[in-house]
């Protein structure tokens, strides 16, 4: 990696890297281009057919492109294509091993779908749902209440919440719930209703949802173990006891309890403060339970405001369905957007296998002596094209680098402020960061403007996981708090870790 001087524009800085290997040429020969690939982006299976598929698509300029070589506008839009973003671009379509038990996966899952606010008076919507399908949800809570005409109704009960029909629901779901990932969806029922509108809600998932309903258990070969996600069903838990398959919704009582007297098809679910207990006290049998069973964890009882707790810290013990307020923007969002991007986007990551082994026990909590580290260089070189706020005054950016992991692999570093400089800022910051489990992290951007001596606002960020994030020169597509594309806006970093 080369030490570059600071340029006045992004185009500078990779065109000092176009002219270190061009030797003085005003073209790139597709042997340098070859050997940039070997050695800055360590693009190790590139051969000279990989440099010539790049020419071929990045060089519009024929000559250059009939003599096998790339102008330095190829050159730069062979950089800032998908072909050189951060995330693996591999990572884009399922690649994971899907024939594992549902117990061997993270699950993207929602808490209170239904909700576009807060808990007390917020609004019930099926945009809701929508929503949380489109984003790869893959777990959509729906909590019944006998209505008015014998129509079941969704809303968060004892409370101001406005409400919506269930059959509204379940259709909203027969229509989307395929759309962006063909792997099952999971539907858990809080079910109120009495027997009678119990009776409803069943003609209606067997009536709307028709064969997409898993309604039958399904032969699987390994006696004792969860169905893995490859069926394109929708599953239904917690209620209406013909129709719940593999995710019956018990009681926890202990990891001892569990152990000896729960079935493989049944679900345990508890509020966050309880889990973080469980997980500090007893992480290594809390490991060992998610191995074998689907646990899933809700945020508590007083965040009214549909605020969120941080997932990683659930993921660190593995439980599968760690349930968010999907419509609460902000940091934990960020992170299950991040650990979901993942194999295609599907809703479902596979464990690793820290959390699978059956021959090692493993405690996210304690010392992880004998643990070969992992050593991750980061370079935040520069920034492009920042979005400027309402009042048009250029930021005073500055980047954050935060790695979200096991307790002891969670850090955070920070570039210096550039002033007055939306544009283009320059920051050329070396950050080390030291990783007992990169597996299980996730590395998120975060970029800040000033705004006093202690304050700043949040301008963009990016986040994806470790095993996700190419190496050599990358270019970071930032997002709004909303998870949507702040495109052209975006970083220049360079990545290393052994």
């Amino acid at each position: 990696m080369r030490k570059s001087r600071a340029p006045s524009t992004r185009r500078g800085e990779i065109q000092n890297l176009f002219q270190s290997y061009a030797s003085g040429q005003a073209v790139l020969p597709a042997g340098s281009l070859l050997r940039f690939l070997h050695k800055e982006q360590l693009e190790v299976t590139a051969d000279e057919g990989t440099a010539d598929t790049l020419i071929e698509k990045y060089e519009i300029e024929e000559t250059a492109s009939e003599s096998q070589c790339m102008t330095f506008e190829g050159f730069l839009r062979y950089m800032e294509s998908k072909d050189c973003c951060v995330f693996d671009q591999a990572h884009t379509k399922v690649y994971q091993d899907m024939n594992q038990p549902l117990s061997s996966y993270f699950i993207s899952t929602s808490h209170n779908t239904y909700l576009t606010g807060d808990q007390l008076v917020g609004k019930s919507h099926l945009d809701a749902y929508v929503c949380a399908l489109r984003k790869g949800c893959r777990c959509l809570e729906i909590d019944c209440w006998d209505g008015p005409g014998m129509e079941p109704v969704v809303y968060h009960g004892y409370t101001l919440t406005t409400k919506i029909l269930f059959k509204d629901v379940i259709t909203t779901v027969d229509q989307h719930a395929f759309e962006v990932s063909v792997y099952p969806v999971i539907l858990s029922l809080e079910n109120h209703c009495s027997k009678e509108q119990q009776e409803v809600m069943a003609l209606y998932l067997t009536g709307i949802l028709g064969d997409k309903l898993l309604n039958v258990r399904l032969d699987h070969p390994t006696t004792g173990d969860l169905p893995s996600p490859k069926k394109k069903k929708v599953v239904v838990a917690d209620a209406l006891s013909d129709l719940v398959t593999y995710t019956v919704s018990v009681k926890f009582i202990s990891f001892s309890h569990s152990k000896d007297c729960q079935n493989y098809c049944e679900n345990t679910s508890m509020g966050e403060k309880k889990a973080r207990k469980l997980a500090k006290v007893t992480g290594k049998e809390f490991v060992h339970h998610n191995q074998k069973f689907l646990s899933r964890i809700y945020p508590a009882g007083s965040r009214t405001s549909s605020s969120n707790y941080n997932p990683q810290e659930f993921w660190n013990v593995g439980s599968q369905l760690v349930a968010l307020n999907f419509q609460s923007l902000g940091m934990p969002m960020d992170l299950n957007d991040g650990r979901f991007q993942d194999n295609g986007g599907c809703g479902y990551v596979l464990k690793p296998a820290v959390l699978m082994s059956s021959q090692k026990s493993f405690d996210p909590g304690g010392s992880q002596r004998g643990v070969q580290p992992t050593h991750l260089l980061l370079k935040v070189i520069s920034g492009s094209n920042l979005p400027v706020p309402r009042s048009g005054k250029a930021l005073d950016p500055f980047v954050r680098v935060e790695i979200h992991g096991i307790a002891s692999d969670c850090s955070r570093k920070t570039t210096h402020t550039v002033k007055n400089n939306s544009l283009n800022p320059f920051w050329d910051a070396d950050m080390n960061f030291r990783l007992s489990i990169p597996e299980l992290c996730l590395v998120r951007f975060s970029v800040r403007d000033q705004t006093g001596f202690l304050s700043s606002d949040f301008v963009g960020q990016y986040t994806l996981p470790f095993f996700s994030m190419k190496k050599g020169y990358r270019w970071v597509p930032l997002r709004a708090r909303d998870g949507c594309s702040l495109d052209p806006a975006s970083l220049f970093v360079f990545v290393w870790y052994s």
